[in-house]
């Protein structure tokens, strides 16, 4: 498991309607490694609303159709339910995916010295 693969997760939730949804993994490697039994996970969807903290992904990545990965709505997965394995993002969606993550999460770089200091 890397970050940037995408997983089919059969019931990820007990609020979710679907069967299953596909997830991207978004935690960092050295996480993903670990002994820790969870990854953090963004979901995607067939809606695209044009936000910036959404990343454009479709056929390419290995999906069935044009979708979006939803960085607003992260959630922590057990490792254990990746197993479904659908593709992995490119460098160039990798880099749109870390942009999208750092304006979810308002991880701006004066906001970091701010905290820093």
């Amino acid at each position: 498991m890397t970050r940037g693969e995408f997983y089919r997760v059969a019931h990820p939730t007990e609020k979710d309607p679907k069967k299953s949804r596909v997830f991207v993994v978004v935690s960092r490697q050295a996480l993903i490694e670990s002994r820790f039994s969870t990854v953090i996970c963004a979901p995607v969807y067939s809606i695209h609303d044009g936000l910036s903290t959404q990343v454009p992904v479709g056929i390419d990545e290995g999906l069935k159709h044009d979708s979006s990965i939803h960085c607003d709505e992260l959630i922590s997965l057990q490792k254990s339910v990746l197993t479904n394995y659908i593709g992995k993002l490119s460098l160039e969606k990798l880099a749109a995916l870390d942009q999208a993550l750092a304006i979810a999460l308002e991880l701006t770089e004066s906001r970091q010295l701010r905290v820093a200091r």
